[in-house]
């Protein structure tokens, strides 16, 4: 991996790139992050994104220390050291900061705000083309009461735990359920079944992170006259889907034609999935071809 990253303003290559042992993101995992990808080298639907870190840093009493523009300034600082032609990944980073070990907010004065960015390696075309399987795990997913999984918080253990079993089943992803056994999102992406032509995935009550790519099926389903709608889903939903599949920020939509041995339909990408994939990249290269040059 070659990476650069932005520390509190600070451009370094990666093998230089720390923070201190004493930052609370580290001791206690008290911090927020967002992930980012270009198209035409512009960020992919910045202002939603950071409309969420916000949200997110607000949910844990944590204030984001830069304006939008500030923050895409440094970001295209940081993707202008890196100095590469092609797309990036950016993931922004906000914690607490340093302080004494103590739960109390107030022992740490100054946030910490990092910025990496390294090439952007998309996902293999196979998984496009003849889709995934996922795995129905046994985590569940956090109560909203205890971490709420609106915010995208650095303390990923939840999602990683869940992520470890579906891998080591073979799985592409792991499908989680929330505390009252209702189907919630996948680890590191949120999860839609096609069911009679009509697209459902689980309502933000069930306790699952709002995401910005998820947010953009709904904007594509009404200009494709496909009904996109939240419904509460459980197992036995997963045996009536003519498809499925899920949706990332680096994923983009991934079809999924099975749920460990469950076949989905036909056992292959349909074609509802398909055109939502079709227009999502449409859209994206348009969108970013449009945006003024940073």
């Amino acid at each position: 991996m070659s990476a650069i990253v932005n520390i509190n303003g600070r451009i370094c290559a990666e093998h230089e790139a720390v923070v201190s042992v004493f930052d609370h993101g580290f001791l206690f995992g008290e911090g927020v992050y967002e992930v980012l990808r270009t198209y035409h080298q512009q960020p992919f639907l910045f202002e939603p994104h950071q409309r969420r870190l916000r949200e997110s840093a607000q949910r844990i009493g944590l204030e984001v220390p830069l304006s939008d523009a500030e923050m895409l300034a440094r970001i295209r600082a940081t993707i202008d050291t890196l100095g590469i032609p092609g797309e990036v990944y950016v993931r922004i980073l906000l914690t607490r900061g340093v302080g004494e070990f103590s739960y109390d907010p107030a022992v740490c004065r100054t946030p910490t705000l990092v910025i990496i960015v390294k090439p952007f390696t998309p996902p293999p075309a196979h998984i496009y083309e003849r889709g995934v399987t996922i795995a129905l795990v046994d985590v569940v997913r956090n109560h909203p009461r205890s971490v709420d999984p609106r915010i995208k918080s650095n303390n990923l253990l939840n999602n990683a735990l869940a992520a470890q079993q579906a891998l080591a089943r073979g799985a592409f992803e792991a499908l989680m359920r929330n505390y009252r056994g209702e189907i919630a999102e996948c680890s590191q992406s949120n999860f839609f079944l096609v069911r009679e032509g009509e697209v459902l995935t689980p309502p933000l009550e069930a306790g699952l992170l709002a995401g910005i790519t998820r947010a953009f099926v709904f904007e594509l389903g009404k200009e494709l006259h496909v009904s996109v709608r939240e419904a509460v889903l459980r197992d036995e939903d997963l045996a009536t889907a003519s498809e499925a599949f899920i949706t990332s920020t680096t994923k983009e939509i991934v079809p999924v034609v099975k749920v460990d041995e469950r076949v989905i339909g036909d056992g292959v990408p349909g074609p509802v999935t398909r055109r939502l994939l079709a227009a999502f990249r449409e859209h994206a290269s348009a969108l970013a071809a449009s945006a003024p040059r940073m």
